[in-house]
């Protein structure tokens, strides 16, 4: 008789409640193994999967309702070990090796270290681009924006005791770029605001004001996508959508909250006639 024979095999309880296997065949199965188990009674059955006998339980009675027990000595473990077996026995293609890699824990330490490199890397960029689109004012307070986004990012994780794997540094590097891109908005608003010959202080209320409904709207979307990809994501997936969704909740308060505090610090002292980021 062949595997493709057998349509289901599980872990039962035999007549004293220890772990058996129940098992029950097709049409042609059934009517093959009923003639087998009734010629054979008191000899082993053998179970061979890829030239290995994994079973050889005696056969008690003939057997030709198509659906039976083995029973025997089985733990829980040793039970679903064989059910497993059988069941994979069963599958219609054999499943041979093409290709077999041993992964030592150099390859992952090699990959976390790629992952600091590219995050490096990644916030060197962005800190040249602020100081040079915004000057030193401004884009050095995002700067120190993103420093407090970053360390708020890794107090969360620890707090609830995530692990950075290599998708998380993706997602912490994606958050570095959601963080700046909303002092980008309210820069902006604020240029625009001033070349139209509004005073200092109006403009700089209104780049916070007036862009806080695009930067609350880009943060809800991109957070219901990280919600979405948690759900229904696996391991490497979930951690960078972990990883995001803290990153888009720390962004808010650092890029909001905290520039907002310095700049009015600094107005309040300098009085500047003319906002720097004017021109």
């Amino acid at each position: 008789m062949a595997g493709e024979n057998l349509t289901r095999a599980s872990v039962g309880a035999d007549q004293s409640g220890r772990p058996a296997i129940d098992f029950r065949f097709d049409g042609t199965g059934a009517r093959r193994f009923g003639e087998a188990t009734a010629a054979n009674l008191g000899k082993p059955f053998a179970i061979i999967l890829d030239g290995k006998v994994i079973s050889a339980p005696t056969i008690q009675s003939a057997i030709t309702s198509g659906s039976g027990q083995i029973t025997g000595q089985f733990t829980i473990e040793e039970a679903s070990t064989l059910v497993n077996l059988l069941n994979g026995g069963a599958l219609p293609a054999p499943l041979n090796v093409e290709e077999r890699r041993v992964v030592t824990a150099e390859l992952g330490a090699d990959a976390v270290a790629a992952g600091a490199l590219s995050t490096a890397i990644g916030f060197a960029i962005i800190v040249v681009f602020m100081l040079l689109a915004y000057g030193l004012l401004f884009g050095g307070v995002s700067v120190l924006g993103l420093i407090l986004n970053g360390v708020l990012i890794i107090a969360a994780m620890s707090l609830t005791q995530a692990t950075l794997t290599l998708p998380g540094i993706a997602g912490l590097i994606l958050t570095f770029a959601v963080a700046v891109d909303a002092n980008v908005l309210i820069y902006e608003r604020m240029r625009d605001e001033a070349r139209s010959g509004r005073s200092v202080i109006a403009s700089m209320d209104a780049g916070f004001s007036k862009a806080w409904g695009t930067i609350l709207d880009a943060n809800v979307t991109t957070l219901v996508a990280a919600a979405i990809m948690f759900v229904f994501g696996a391991g490497p997936v979930r951690g960078f959508a972990w990883t995001l969704s803290i990153g888009v909740i720390t962004s808010m308060f650092s890029s909001i909250l905290v520039a907002q505090v310095l700049l009015a610090y600094w107005l309040k002292k300098a009085r500047p006639k003319k906002l720097p980021i004017a021109e």
